[in-house]
């Protein structure tokens, strides 16, 4: 009977996620995803990828600033670029990780995550010294948790894909909840 009850059981829960290979629900009507659940309200699917592009937020050449698939938000090297594209602090490595740490952080929050969600960071940092960690460390230090910060690395590399650059940031973050808290 127990064999009975769990055949039963996945065929429902493949019935309604969607099997491997086809199946499931959702109908016509649906956008050419025919054989794929479909949630109720048309939402987007949890492992279907959302690309975030931040309409205020300049961008490297080519890349999406991030993509959340599921509750992982991947981020891409995050500069020190305004909003009109202009390198904030040219030559100055503690200027623009700040500005780097805070579009970081701007894209996490349109991302759906907090940088206390961030799990791993990696920074990247043009010619870099030893002596550049504190630099780094200090502006990391406004947006980042000091309790459980993110697994991470520095790494030095020769140069950036925008001229003047010295530091990128990216992350992975894994987001806690769906729906974050209103702040008023």
């Amino acid at each position: 009977m127990r064999a009975i009850v769990t055949s039963a059981v996945v065929i429902v829960l493949a019935a309604c996620t969607g099997a491997p290979g086809g199946g499931g629900g959702g109908g016509g009507g649906d956008g050419g995803r025919a054989g794929r659940f479909v949630p109720p309200g048309g939402g987007l699917e949890p492992t279907q990828p959302r690309y975030i592009n931040p309409g205020t937020l300049a961008a490297l050449p080519g890349f999406t600033h991030a993509v959340r698939a599921g509750s992982t938000l991947y981020i891409s090297g995050e500069v020190a670029l305004d909003s009109t594209g202009q390198i904030v602090g040219p030559g100055d490595l503690r200027a623009q990780a700040r500005q780097a740490f805070a579009n970081l952080a701007f894209v996490l929050k349109i991302g759906g995550a907090t940088p206390a969600d961030v799990a791993k960071l990696t920074i990247y940092v043009v010619n870099y010294s030893p002596r550049d960690f504190e630099a780094i460390r200090e502006a990391g230090a406004e947006f980042l948790p000091a309790r459980n910060p993110p697994a991470g690395i520095v790494v030095g590399v020769q140069s950036l894909p925008i001229a003047g650059l010295l530091i990128a940031v990216d992350a992975t973050a894994v987001v806690r909840a769906i729906f974050q808290p209103r702040v008023r």
